[in-house]
């Protein structure tokens, strides 16, 4: 996934060590400052590296951001397309998606932050990239609601329209966590699965 663009500076620790350091330095600095309010200078002191050793790993600040976009999107998606892949119908797929969907986000709460909220930061080439990972993420949840639909387990009026509620449903879940609540991501996640399917059933 990273690519080391020149030979590490005496006394710098080796990639891929040091370049894992610094992803995980960068997201918690964007975490707690916000990707404009970080400089390099934090991300290289919070990966005990100096200053000059995140251009060893990194062309700038805005590819750490997208290598942490990348990651983030990638790992959601491959969790939502082996939950779907491994249900018997449409309710059990939309009920393991939403519960993994939305732990997921509690569990990494600060990596999802910064993927869902600093998406306008990535340079035109990069946010692109990122997009289409978006909309493979779509596509499997839509896929799964429109077969609901078909089955007659689901009724709704727009498979777009809800398609895209339920995702954003899972995806606040890392604008309001916090590890210090008294809700584990398990209970977040069995409560967003039971909040999927009350979205797509019609009271009876």
């Amino acid at each position: 996934m990273l690519s080391t663009m020149s030979q590490p500076a005496r006394g710098e620790p080796t990639a891929p060590d040091a370049a894992h350091r610094l992803l995980e330095a960068a997201a918690e600095a964007f975490s707690a400052k916000g990707f404009h309010a970080t400089t390099t200078r934090d991300i290289a002191s919070r990966a005990g590296l100096s200053p000059a050793g995140v251009y060893v790993h990194f062309a700038s600040k805005e590819e750490l951001l997208f290598q942490l976009s990348r990651a983030g999107h990638e790992m959601a998606r491959d969790l939502l397309a082996a939950a779907a892949g491994e249900a018997p119908s449409p309710s059990d797929a939309l009920r393991a998606i939403m519960g993994r969907f939305a732990q997921w986000h509690a569990e990494h709460y600060r990596v999802a932050r910064i993927v869902q909220y600093e998406f306008l930061n990535l340079t035109p080439e990069h946010r692109e990239v990122v997009l289409g990972l978006r909309k493979d993420i779509d596509r499997i949840v839509r896929r799964i609601v429109a077969a609901g639909v078909e089955s007659g387990e689901f009724e709704v009026d727009h498979v777009a329209d809800t398609t895209l509620a339920l995702l954003s449903m899972a995806v606040d879940v890392a604008r309001w966590y916090d590890p210090e609540i008294r809700r584990s991501p398990e209970s977040i996640g069995a409560a967003y699965a039971d909040l999927g399917l009350r979205l797509v059933r019609r009271p009876s």
